[in-house]
């Protein structure tokens, strides 16, 4: 009833032994009237209690200009809100999501996370079971869209918040038009509907888009004869519009609701009357008298959520302080601690520094003794510096004994090899008087030998040379253990080589191999071809004794 829906509407549940009428009051943008209504007037159902839902007859055309009392527009958002949600009224999915956002700000008020914690929309109804069903959403998936818009929409109080839903309501196709099945004179079905523009034709099958429309102020007449109803209008060239409805009572209807519709639509394009003016100034006051107060509580719970996050401010800062406190009285009693075991250490220090200061007048009087015995044993020093003297002279004499020794050595080395070699000259010289024919004896005298020959006597096959037999042992006995000490020296050293070489063998890259390394493998292979050491290494011709040193 935009200017005729109830501002003090109630849900009433009558029961038959009650009485059988009851008063509806209503007020208008024109005027107050009071109806006296039958229950037995209406269809009503025989079942017990009777509940009766009070809806508005009639839709405004602009929610925000014509519902000017705050009861009658909380009571006009509950009616559309159940219409969208039955599917009366078709809504979009993403304007049902934003429908349900702006539902959501009217019950529970600005958005708080801690308050409104995820699954708090559980119970609610907010979205038409078709939309749920068009999409393979979770209810939490559409719950956190919702949220995500209904926190967008703080500080709105509940009659904006109701008011901006009708506001987006009242531009759906299907809001506030009453639909009725009708046939044309060829009996077609179709669809008329009444809403406060004016009359429109739809197909059954489409709800939304008319086929056929009649704004109220190009309809010059309406009536109807029985079942019949015919529509005039103002343009005489355009053909009369009849229709047949299925029952006299909805042929009522319709024109009820033209009329009604028509009557509304007309005033609303014309000056309002001094009493709907000053309900709506009454209502800009009530509305500025809210908005201030709004404001004013606004202010307060600014102020007092300064105040409270003063307040745990100064709760933490206390807290802090506390504990502060606290560490500063165990940092307190720790120095405590800290001082008796400085006083107990200083103690002990003490104890100690008069220890050292004995043992400093001990060592003061060590110090003493060992300077007169320093006194005494400056004698002794004096005769072990001799006795070192006496040995350096003894070691130096003993270096040059050895020097001669070695010298001695090198000579005797020498005058063998000369030895040696008049034996070598001497054998030659045998071998040639052997070699000679027999002559008769004539007992000459025998030749001088060459002066570089030592002298030896020549006694059968023997010969007896000149030197002494000590000498030569010794000089033998010295040659056969230098030879000796050098075959195992090379022995060792050969074993280390052939440990190395088996140990890297394993790393080795045969394909990087040089022919050099090939020559020295085979060369070193038992059985190889001889090298030059081998061939050195051959035993002379047999015959020839090979001079050994």
């Amino acid at each position: 009833m935009a200017g005729a829906i109830a501002s003090r509407m109630s849900f009433s549940s009558l029961k038959r032994k009650q009485p059988k009428t009851f008063t509806v009051r209503i007020v208008t943008m024109d005027a107050e009237m009071e109806f006296n209504c039958e229950v037995l007037d209406h269809d009503v159902s025989k079942e017990e209690p009777v509940t009766f839902h009070f809806l508005a007859k009639f839709y405004p055309e602009n929610a925000e200009e014509e519902l000017v009392q705050e009861i009658t527009q909380h009571l006009f958002f509950l009616q559309v809100k159940k219409q969208i949600l039955d599917e009366k009224i078709y809504c979009p999915p993403e304007a049902s999501v934003l429908l349900a956002s702006y539902a959501v700000q009217a019950k529970y008020g600005d958005y708080d996370p801690s308050v409104h914690k995820r699954g708090f929309l559980a119970q609610e109804e907010l979205l038409p079971k078709r939309v749920i069903n068009l999409y393979q959403m979770t209810p939490e998936m559409w719950e956190e869209r919702i949220t995500a818009w209904y926190a967008e929409h703080r500080g709105r109080a509940r009659d904006e918040a109701e008011m901006e839903y009708l506001k987006i309501a009242q531009d759906l196709e299907m809001y506030g038009v009453n639909y009725f099945t009708i046939r044309n004179k060829k009996g077609t079905e179709l669809l008329l509907g009444v809403d406060a523009l004016g009359l429109h034709i739809y197909d059954p099958e489409n709800r939304l888009t008319p086929k056929i429309s009649f704004p109220w102020n190009e309809i010059r007449n309406i009536s109807y004869s029985d079942k019949e109803f015919t529509i005039k209008p103002l343009d005489k060239k355009i053909d009369v519009f009849k229709f047949n409805s299925s029952k006299l009572r909805v042929n009522k209807l319709i024109l009820q609701l033209c009329i009604g519709n028509h009557d509304l639509f007309m005033r609303r394009r014309k000056a309002d009357s001094l009493e709907v003016q000053q309900m709506k100034a009454q209502a800009r006051e009530e509305k500025a008298r809210k908005q201030m107060e709004r404001q004013r509580l606004a202010r307060e719970k600014q102020m007092r959520e300064e105040a409270e996050r003063t307040r745990d401010e100064l709760e933490r800062r206390l807290l802090q302080m506390k504990e502060e406190a606290t560490m500063a009285n165990e940092a307190l009693m720790r120095s405590e601690e800290t001082a008796d075991l400085l006083a107990e250490k200083a103690q002990i220090t003490e104890e100690e520094a008069k220890l050292l200061a004995q043992k400093a007048a001990e060592a003061e009087q060590e110090m003493q003794r060992i300077k007169a015995t320093a006194i005494r044993t400056e004698e002794e020093k004096r005769l072990m510096e001799q006795k070192v003297l006496e040995a350096e002279v003894l070691a130096l004499k003993m270096a040059e004994e050895s020097e001669r020794r070695a010298k001695e050595a090198d000579q005797l080395k020498q005058d063998l090899q000369e030895a040696r070699e008049a034996e070598r000259r001497a054998k030659q010289k045998l071998l040639e008087i052997t070699t000679k024919p027999t002559y008769p004896p004539m007992n000459p005298l025998p030749a001088p030998l060459p002066p570089d020959i030592p002298s030896f006597n020549l006694i059968g096959d023997s010969l007896s040379f000149d030197f002494k037999d000590t000498d030569m042992k010794r000089l033998s006995m010295e040659i056969e253990k230098e030879k000796v000490e050098y075959m195992e020296k090379s022995k060792h050293l050969q074993e280390q080589l052939n440990e190395l070489k088996t140990e890297i063998e394993a790393l080795k890259l045969k394909e990087r191999e040089t022919a050099l390394d090939i020559l020295h493998n085979e060369n070193s292979d038992p059985g190889g071809t001889s090298s030059k050491h081998n061939t050195i290494k051959k035993p002379q011709a047999q015959g020839r004794r090979p001079i050994c040193i």
